[in-house]
Protein backbone atom coordinates (compact mmCIF):
# COMPACT_ATOMS: atom_id res chain seq x y z
CA UNK A 1 0.00 0.00 0.00
CA UNK A 2 0.84 3.70 -0.73
CA UNK A 3 1.09 6.46 1.15
CA UNK A 4 -1.86 8.49 1.87
CA UNK A 5 -3.67 9.81 -0.90
CA UNK A 6 -5.63 12.82 0.33
CA UNK A 7 -2.28 15.31 0.08
CA UNK A 8 -2.61 17.10 -3.21
CA UNK A 9 0.76 17.32 -5.41
CA UNK A 10 1.29 21.22 -4.08
CA UNK A 11 0.92 20.15 -0.07
CA UNK A 12 3.41 17.29 -1.02
CA UNK A 13 5.24 19.62 -2.76
CA UNK A 14 5.25 22.38 0.05
CA UNK A 15 6.66 19.13 2.37
CA UNK A 16 9.05 18.37 -0.06
CA UNK A 17 10.71 21.89 0.00
CA UNK A 18 10.91 21.67 3.48
CA UNK A 19 13.13 18.61 3.57
CA UNK A 20 16.61 20.80 4.33
CA UNK A 21 14.65 22.27 6.99
CA UNK A 22 13.09 19.86 8.88
CA UNK A 23 16.58 18.03 8.81
CA UNK A 24 18.33 20.67 10.24
CA UNK A 25 15.73 20.49 12.85
CA UNK A 26 16.17 16.88 13.67
CA UNK A 27 19.40 16.60 13.83
CA UNK A 28 19.63 19.65 16.13
CA UNK A 29 16.68 17.94 18.23
CA UNK A 30 19.02 15.30 18.40
CA UNK A 31 21.61 17.00 19.60
CA UNK A 32 19.90 18.77 22.51
CA UNK A 33 18.22 15.78 23.87
CA UNK A 34 20.79 12.81 23.47
CA UNK A 35 24.54 12.96 25.08
CA UNK A 36 24.88 10.04 23.26
CA UNK A 37 25.42 12.37 19.75
CA UNK A 38 27.67 14.03 20.85
CA UNK A 39 30.25 11.70 22.19
CA UNK A 40 30.27 10.04 18.84
CA UNK A 41 33.49 11.03 16.43
CA UNK A 42 32.87 13.39 13.85
CA UNK A 43 32.39 10.93 10.65
CA UNK A 44 29.83 8.99 12.43
CA UNK A 45 27.57 12.42 13.83
CA UNK A 46 27.80 12.80 9.97
CA UNK A 47 26.14 9.50 9.31
CA UNK A 48 23.50 10.42 11.88
CA UNK A 49 22.55 13.53 9.83
CA UNK A 50 22.82 11.42 6.73
CA UNK A 51 20.50 9.07 7.99
CA UNK A 52 17.76 11.74 9.26
CA UNK A 53 17.91 13.84 5.71
CA UNK A 54 17.51 10.33 4.37
CA UNK A 55 14.25 9.37 6.54
CA UNK A 56 13.14 12.92 5.61
CA UNK A 57 13.42 12.28 2.12
CA UNK A 58 12.59 9.26 1.82
CA UNK A 59 9.43 9.99 3.84
CA UNK A 60 8.26 12.18 0.93
CA UNK A 61 8.70 9.96 -1.52
CA UNK A 62 6.08 7.74 0.39
CA UNK A 63 3.80 10.41 0.93
CA UNK A 64 3.42 11.00 -2.97
CA UNK A 65 3.23 6.81 -3.46
CA UNK A 66 6.55 6.57 -5.16
CA UNK A 67 8.02 4.08 -2.30
CA UNK A 68 5.78 0.78 -1.68
CA UNK A 69 4.91 0.59 2.33
CA UNK A 70 7.12 -2.79 2.36
CA UNK A 71 10.14 -0.61 0.91
CA UNK A 72 9.83 2.52 3.51
CA UNK A 73 13.07 3.11 5.39
CA UNK A 74 14.76 1.46 2.44
CA UNK A 75 16.95 4.91 1.89
CA UNK A 76 17.41 5.75 5.92
CA UNK A 77 19.58 2.62 6.59
CA UNK A 78 21.57 2.96 3.13
CA UNK A 79 22.79 6.09 4.08
CA UNK A 80 24.74 4.85 6.57
CA UNK A 81 27.25 1.79 6.81
CA UNK A 82 26.06 -1.10 8.46
CA UNK A 83 29.14 -1.00 10.67
CA UNK A 84 27.26 1.58 12.54
CA UNK A 85 25.14 -0.82 14.19
CA UNK A 86 28.35 -1.19 16.80
CA UNK A 87 28.75 2.40 17.94
CA UNK A 88 24.96 3.28 17.36
CA UNK A 89 22.31 1.36 19.49
CA UNK A 90 18.76 0.02 18.76
CA UNK A 91 17.57 2.20 21.22
CA UNK A 92 19.49 5.09 19.66
CA UNK A 93 18.17 4.65 16.05
CA UNK A 94 14.85 4.43 17.55
CA UNK A 95 15.59 8.08 19.20
CA UNK A 96 16.42 9.37 15.85
CA UNK A 97 13.92 8.06 13.96
CA UNK A 98 11.73 10.04 17.45
CA UNK A 99 13.38 13.24 16.87
CA UNK A 100 12.51 12.94 12.97
CA UNK A 101 8.49 12.39 13.82
CA UNK A 102 8.62 14.92 16.65
CA UNK A 103 9.89 17.64 14.32
CA UNK A 104 7.50 16.47 12.04
CA UNK A 105 4.51 16.55 13.97
CA UNK A 106 5.25 19.84 15.18
CA UNK A 107 6.09 21.66 12.07
CA UNK A 108 3.27 20.02 10.13
CA UNK A 109 0.74 22.94 10.34
CA UNK A 110 2.98 25.43 9.61
CA UNK A 111 4.13 23.79 6.18
CA UNK A 112 0.55 22.36 5.08
CA UNK A 113 -0.99 24.46 7.36
CA UNK A 114 -3.89 23.36 10.13
CA UNK A 115 -6.25 21.47 7.66
CA UNK A 116 -3.91 19.16 6.46
CA UNK A 117 -1.62 18.81 9.39
CA UNK A 118 -3.39 16.04 10.98
CA UNK A 119 -2.71 13.89 7.74
CA UNK A 120 0.77 14.25 7.50
CA UNK A 121 1.03 13.40 11.42
CA UNK A 122 -0.87 10.09 10.51
CA UNK A 123 1.24 9.33 7.29
CA UNK A 124 4.37 9.93 10.05
CA UNK A 125 3.08 7.75 12.44
CA UNK A 126 2.41 5.05 9.79
CA UNK A 127 5.72 5.66 8.07
CA UNK A 128 7.90 5.63 11.07
CA UNK A 129 6.35 2.47 12.26
CA UNK A 130 7.96 0.97 8.87
CA UNK A 131 11.41 2.32 9.89
CA UNK A 132 11.11 0.71 13.44
CA UNK A 133 10.20 -2.42 12.00
CA UNK A 134 12.90 -2.40 9.48
CA UNK A 135 15.35 -1.37 12.21
CA UNK A 136 14.83 -3.85 14.35
CA UNK A 137 15.29 -6.25 11.53
CA UNK A 138 18.51 -4.53 10.96
CA UNK A 139 19.85 -4.81 13.87
CA UNK A 140 18.90 -8.66 14.73
CA UNK A 141 20.62 -9.66 11.36
CA UNK A 142 23.85 -7.56 12.66
CA UNK A 143 23.50 -9.21 16.36
CA UNK A 144 23.17 -12.71 14.71
CA UNK A 145 26.20 -11.95 12.22
CA UNK A 146 27.99 -10.83 15.23
CA UNK A 147 26.86 -13.48 17.55
CA UNK A 148 28.23 -16.08 15.18
CA UNK A 149 31.58 -14.44 14.49
CA UNK A 150 32.41 -14.13 18.13
CA UNK A 151 31.06 -18.05 18.28
CA UNK A 152 34.02 -18.71 15.98
CA UNK A 153 36.54 -16.53 17.69
CA UNK A 154 35.78 -17.34 20.98
CA UNK A 155 36.31 -21.27 19.72
CA UNK A 156 39.43 -20.57 18.09
CA UNK A 157 40.65 -18.72 21.47
CA UNK A 158 39.48 -21.65 23.34
CA UNK A 159 41.23 -24.22 21.17
CA UNK A 160 44.63 -22.27 20.85
CA UNK A 161 44.85 -22.32 24.54
CA UNK A 162 44.25 -25.75 24.84
CA UNK A 163 46.63 -26.76 22.10
CA UNK A 164 49.10 -24.03 24.23
CA UNK A 165 49.62 -21.90 21.00
CA UNK A 166 49.58 -18.49 22.65
CA UNK A 167 50.50 -16.46 19.64
CA UNK A 168 50.03 -13.45 18.37
CA UNK A 169 46.79 -14.48 16.64
CA UNK A 170 45.37 -15.46 19.51
CA UNK A 171 45.85 -12.42 21.29
CA UNK A 172 44.85 -10.35 18.44
CA UNK A 173 41.45 -12.83 18.18
CA UNK A 174 41.23 -12.37 22.02
CA UNK A 175 41.46 -8.59 22.04
CA UNK A 176 38.65 -8.92 19.71
CA UNK A 177 36.58 -9.97 22.19
CA UNK A 178 37.54 -8.07 24.56
CA UNK A 179 39.94 -10.10 26.55
CA UNK A 180 43.17 -8.57 25.64
CA UNK A 181 44.26 -7.65 29.13
CA UNK A 182 41.76 -10.11 31.09
CA UNK A 183 43.59 -10.99 34.47
CA UNK A 184 43.21 -13.42 37.29
CA UNK A 185 41.56 -16.52 34.61
CA UNK A 186 40.52 -19.88 35.37
CA UNK A 187 39.62 -22.75 33.09
CA UNK A 188 36.25 -24.89 34.00
CA UNK A 189 35.41 -28.21 32.24
CA UNK A 190 32.62 -29.78 32.90
CA UNK A 191 29.87 -31.69 30.33
CA UNK A 192 27.52 -30.14 28.04
CA UNK A 193 23.71 -30.10 28.80
CA UNK A 194 22.17 -33.28 28.09
CA UNK A 195 20.17 -33.09 24.90
CA UNK A 196 16.66 -33.86 24.53
CA UNK A 197 16.55 -37.90 23.48
CA UNK A 198 17.34 -38.80 20.08
CA UNK A 199 18.70 -34.77 19.51
CA UNK A 200 22.56 -33.73 19.38
CA UNK A 201 24.45 -31.02 21.00
CA UNK A 202 24.02 -27.82 19.75
CA UNK A 203 26.98 -25.73 20.45
CA UNK A 204 25.46 -22.42 19.67
CA UNK A 205 22.53 -23.20 21.91
CA UNK A 206 24.90 -24.33 24.85
CA UNK A 207 27.18 -21.25 24.66
CA UNK A 208 23.95 -19.07 24.31
CA UNK A 209 22.61 -20.65 27.64
CA UNK A 210 26.32 -20.18 28.79
CA UNK A 211 26.47 -16.63 27.68
CA UNK A 212 23.46 -15.21 29.09
CA UNK A 213 23.74 -16.54 32.84
CA UNK A 214 27.07 -14.91 32.52
CA UNK A 215 25.88 -11.74 31.42
CA UNK A 216 23.12 -11.70 34.27
CA UNK A 217 25.91 -12.27 36.76
CA UNK A 218 28.42 -9.51 35.66
CA UNK A 219 30.56 -12.79 34.63
CA UNK A 220 33.72 -12.21 31.72
CA UNK A 221 33.37 -15.75 29.92
CA UNK A 222 34.71 -17.05 27.46
CA UNK A 223 33.03 -20.46 25.63
CA UNK A 224 33.34 -23.49 23.60
CA UNK A 225 32.37 -27.05 23.45
CA UNK A 226 35.55 -29.24 22.69
CA UNK A 227 35.93 -33.00 22.09
CA UNK A 228 32.66 -33.18 24.09
CA UNK A 229 33.61 -31.02 27.23
CA UNK A 230 32.56 -27.78 27.49
CA UNK A 231 35.15 -25.49 28.17
CA UNK A 232 34.71 -21.85 29.88
CA UNK A 233 36.96 -19.31 30.49
CA UNK A 234 36.68 -17.14 33.53
CA UNK A 235 38.09 -13.59 33.42
CA UNK A 236 38.30 -11.33 36.44
CA UNK A 237 37.63 -13.75 38.63
CA UNK A 238 38.15 -13.63 42.75
CA UNK A 239 36.48 -16.69 43.59
CA UNK A 240 36.66 -19.42 40.56
CA UNK A 241 34.93 -22.09 42.66
CA UNK A 242 31.84 -19.75 43.14
CA UNK A 243 31.45 -18.46 39.80
CA UNK A 244 32.05 -22.03 38.29
CA UNK A 245 28.97 -22.71 40.76
CA UNK A 246 26.88 -19.89 38.91
CA UNK A 247 27.75 -20.89 35.27
CA UNK A 248 27.26 -24.93 36.41
CA UNK A 249 23.85 -23.91 36.09
CA UNK A 250 23.72 -24.31 32.59
CA UNK A 251 25.87 -27.48 32.67
CA UNK A 252 25.30 -31.34 32.05
CA UNK A 253 25.35 -33.75 34.37
CA UNK A 254 29.08 -35.18 35.83
CA UNK A 255 31.56 -32.96 37.78
CA UNK A 256 32.04 -29.46 37.32
CA UNK A 257 36.16 -29.20 37.92
CA UNK A 258 37.55 -26.19 37.95
CA UNK A 259 41.91 -25.31 37.07
CA UNK A 260 43.65 -22.94 39.31
CA UNK A 261 43.69 -19.25 38.77
CA UNK A 262 46.27 -17.70 36.92
CA UNK A 263 47.83 -14.48 35.75
CA UNK A 264 46.36 -14.14 32.71
CA UNK A 265 45.17 -15.82 29.38
CA UNK A 266 48.92 -16.95 28.40
CA UNK A 267 49.25 -18.58 31.02
CA UNK A 268 45.61 -20.37 31.11
CA UNK A 269 46.66 -23.25 29.23
CA UNK A 270 48.20 -24.87 32.92
CA UNK A 271 44.70 -24.28 34.60
CA UNK A 272 42.90 -25.88 31.14
CA UNK A 273 44.73 -28.94 31.83
CA UNK A 274 44.58 -29.24 35.20
CA UNK A 275 40.92 -28.86 34.82
CA UNK A 276 40.60 -31.41 31.22
CA UNK A 277 42.48 -34.01 33.48
CA UNK A 278 40.57 -33.27 37.06
CA UNK A 279 37.53 -33.98 34.87
CA UNK A 280 38.67 -37.11 33.52
CA UNK A 281 39.48 -38.18 36.85
CA UNK A 282 36.63 -37.23 38.83
CA UNK A 283 34.86 -40.26 38.48
CA UNK A 284 37.00 -41.82 41.32
CA UNK A 285 35.83 -39.73 43.85
CA UNK A 286 31.90 -40.30 43.73
CA UNK A 287 31.99 -37.87 46.60
CA UNK A 288 33.65 -35.05 45.51
CA UNK A 289 31.73 -31.61 45.71
CA UNK A 290 30.33 -29.86 42.43
CA UNK A 291 31.57 -27.61 41.45
CA UNK A 292 35.66 -29.20 43.15
CA UNK A 293 39.26 -27.37 42.55
CA UNK A 294 41.45 -29.44 39.75
CA UNK A 295 43.61 -29.40 43.22
CA UNK A 296 41.61 -31.09 45.57
CA UNK A 297 41.79 -34.20 42.76
CA UNK A 298 45.47 -34.58 42.52
CA UNK A 299 45.28 -37.72 43.91
CA UNK A 300 42.81 -39.67 41.40
CA UNK A 301 44.69 -37.11 38.34
CA UNK A 302 47.96 -39.22 39.64
CA UNK A 303 46.26 -42.43 38.93
CA UNK A 304 45.24 -41.49 35.35
CA UNK A 305 48.90 -40.74 34.88
CA UNK A 306 49.02 -36.77 35.37
CA UNK A 307 52.88 -36.36 35.73
CA UNK A 308 52.15 -32.70 36.90
CA UNK A 309 49.91 -33.67 39.48
CA UNK A 310 52.09 -37.14 40.63
CA UNK A 311 55.14 -34.26 40.78
CA UNK A 312 52.58 -31.84 42.72
CA UNK A 313 51.15 -34.31 45.20
CA UNK A 314 55.01 -34.70 46.59
CA UNK A 315 56.31 -31.40 46.61
CA UNK A 316 52.76 -30.12 48.24
CA UNK A 317 53.19 -33.14 51.06
CA UNK A 318 55.98 -35.05 50.94
CA UNK A 319 58.82 -32.58 50.76
CA UNK A 320 57.67 -30.07 53.49
CA UNK A 321 56.59 -32.92 56.06
CA UNK A 322 60.64 -34.59 55.74
CA UNK A 323 62.51 -31.01 55.87
CA UNK A 324 59.75 -30.03 59.36
CA UNK A 325 60.85 -31.81 62.83
CA UNK A 326 63.90 -33.51 61.40
CA UNK A 327 61.19 -35.94 59.14
CA UNK A 328 59.36 -36.38 62.17
CA UNK A 329 56.00 -35.45 60.78
CA UNK A 330 56.54 -38.09 57.40
CA UNK A 331 57.40 -40.40 59.72
CA UNK A 332 54.41 -40.20 61.36
CA UNK A 333 51.94 -39.29 58.58
CA UNK A 334 52.87 -42.85 57.15
CA UNK A 335 52.79 -44.38 60.62
CA UNK A 336 49.49 -43.35 61.05
CA UNK A 337 48.29 -44.28 57.45
CA UNK A 338 50.06 -47.92 57.39
CA UNK A 339 48.49 -49.51 60.92
CA UNK A 340 45.01 -48.72 59.77
CA UNK A 341 44.76 -45.17 60.29
CA UNK A 342 45.03 -46.19 64.31
CA UNK A 343 46.24 -43.78 66.48
CA UNK A 344 47.63 -46.42 69.19
CA UNK A 345 48.93 -48.67 66.21
CA UNK A 346 50.89 -45.28 64.83
CA UNK A 347 52.00 -44.80 68.43
CA UNK A 348 53.49 -48.04 68.90
CA UNK A 349 55.60 -48.31 65.60
CA UNK A 350 56.58 -45.13 66.73
CA UNK A 351 57.43 -45.65 70.11
CA UNK A 352 56.03 -42.36 71.71
CA UNK A 353 53.00 -41.06 72.91
CA UNK A 354 49.03 -41.12 71.64
CA UNK A 355 49.33 -37.52 72.64
CA UNK A 356 52.48 -37.09 70.41
CA UNK A 357 50.77 -38.19 67.45
CA UNK A 358 47.82 -36.47 67.79
CA UNK A 359 50.01 -33.36 67.95
CA UNK A 360 51.68 -34.19 65.02
CA UNK A 361 48.82 -34.98 63.17
CA UNK A 362 47.20 -31.13 63.68
CA UNK A 363 50.89 -30.15 62.70
CA UNK A 364 50.48 -31.98 59.43
CA UNK A 365 47.12 -30.50 58.36
CA UNK A 366 48.56 -26.73 59.08
CA UNK A 367 51.62 -27.58 57.31
CA UNK A 368 50.19 -29.38 54.55
CA UNK A 369 46.66 -28.30 54.32
CA UNK A 370 45.84 -32.47 54.21
CA UNK A 371 43.53 -33.30 57.52
CA UNK A 372 44.34 -37.47 57.54
CA UNK A 373 41.40 -38.17 59.29
CA UNK A 374 39.58 -37.64 56.51
CA UNK A 375 39.17 -40.42 53.98
CA UNK A 376 39.86 -38.61 51.20
CA UNK A 377 42.65 -36.56 52.41
CA UNK A 378 44.18 -39.62 53.92
CA UNK A 379 44.31 -41.34 50.38
CA UNK A 380 45.90 -38.70 49.24
CA UNK A 381 48.49 -38.37 51.45
CA UNK A 382 49.03 -41.96 51.16
CA UNK A 383 49.24 -42.04 47.87
CA UNK A 384 52.18 -38.70 47.43
CA UNK A 385 54.36 -41.19 50.01
CA UNK A 386 53.83 -44.04 47.51
CA UNK A 387 55.14 -41.93 44.66
CA UNK A 388 57.60 -40.46 46.55
CA UNK A 389 58.92 -43.65 47.32
CA UNK A 390 58.73 -45.06 43.75
CA UNK A 391 61.80 -42.41 43.41
CA UNK A 392 64.95 -42.54 43.13
CA UNK A 393 66.55 -41.35 46.88
CA UNK A 394 68.17 -38.60 45.40
CA UNK A 395 64.99 -37.24 44.10
CA UNK A 396 62.71 -36.91 46.83
CA UNK A 397 63.31 -38.83 50.60
CA UNK A 398 60.81 -41.90 51.61
CA UNK A 399 59.17 -42.27 55.01
CA UNK A 400 60.50 -45.01 56.99
CA UNK A 401 57.55 -47.08 57.88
Amino acid sequence: MSGPTQLSSAQRERVTRHTDDLTRAAVADIESRHEWYAALPASERSYVALMAHAGVADFVDWLGGETPTEAAGAAVFEAAPRELTRSITLRQTLELIRSVVDVIEARAADIVGEQWAPAIREAMLRYSREVAFRAAHIYADAAEQRGAWDARLEGLVVDAILRGDADDAMTSRAAALGWGARSRVAVIAASPPNPLSGTVIDPAYVLDLVHRNANRHGLHVLAAVQAGLLIMLIGETDDALRDAAILGEDVGEGPIVVGPTVPHLFAAGRSARAAISGHAAAAAWPDAPRPVSAGDLLAERALLGDIPARNTLVSRIVRPLQTTSGGSLLDTAAAYLESGRSLEGAARRLFVHTNTVRYRLGRIAELTGYDITDTHEADTVHLAIRYARLRPPAAAPVARS
